[in-house]
């Protein structure tokens, strides 16, 4: 009898591993954004974003942004990223930083932008890194910093951002050894209290 029960408990397990598992409503939604499906996804990711789902409002942002499957509105693709961001979306972050660094959907805002970048590079995002380091050169919505500027170009560079290699060799050129040494300390220092 034990054995006759362990059998049926093992094709049970069988059974329940040969039958596909029903993807949630977010993951419908994702894949129905892959395939280009947008009034399914939106019809999926809307309710989840209003519920506070920071993915679903990432994907929304996205939506509203590149007008797919909605008409192109950058306000309310800055009303999404905004709701992920305030939940710590790192890619929200970024994309509301460049939203304000371009004055879409938002007023243009050197300050704004930096700011939303600056929370997206400490949680790593190498394009978010890269577009501070840029700021910090520029002088734009921060103080001009050609340390910060390297430390952030290299933080990107470790992450294989091309650009940020070549723009970090451009900004040593403007520095002194002692400012580049003190870049690159600072560089260590955020990285070991970042381990990726």
């Amino acid at each position: 009898m034990k054995a006759i029960l362990q059998s049926g408990f093992l094709a049970l397990a069988i059974m329940a591993l040969a039958v596909p598992a029903h993807a949630g409503p977010f993951e419908d939604g994702l894949a129905a954004v892959e395939r280009g499906a947008y009034a399914t996804a939106l019809r999926l990711l809307r309710p989840l974003g209003e519920q506070g789902y920071a993915e679903a409002q990432f994907n929304l942002g996205f939506m509203y942004r590149d007008g797919r499957g909605v008409p192109q509105d950058y306000a309310e693709a800055a009303k999404w990223y905004r709701m992920a961001a305030e939940q710590g979306h790192a890619k929200a972050k970024y994309n509301l930083g460049t939203m304000y660094d371009n004055g879409e959907g938002v007023p243009q805002d050197d300050t704004e932008a930096a700011k939303w970048f600056a929370m997206a590079a400490e949680q790593g995002h190498a394009t978010a890194q890269f577009s501070l380091g840029t700021m910090y050169v520029g002088g734009e919505g921060v103080p001009q910093d050609y340390a910060l500027a390297y430390m952030w170009f290299n933080l990107a560079a470790a992450h294989g951002d091309e650009n940020a290699q070549r723009n970090r060799g451009i900004v040593a050129k403007l520095m002194t050894p002692d400012q580049i040494t003190e870049a690159q300390r600072m560089a260590r220092e955020w990285m070991a209290k970042h381990p990726q």
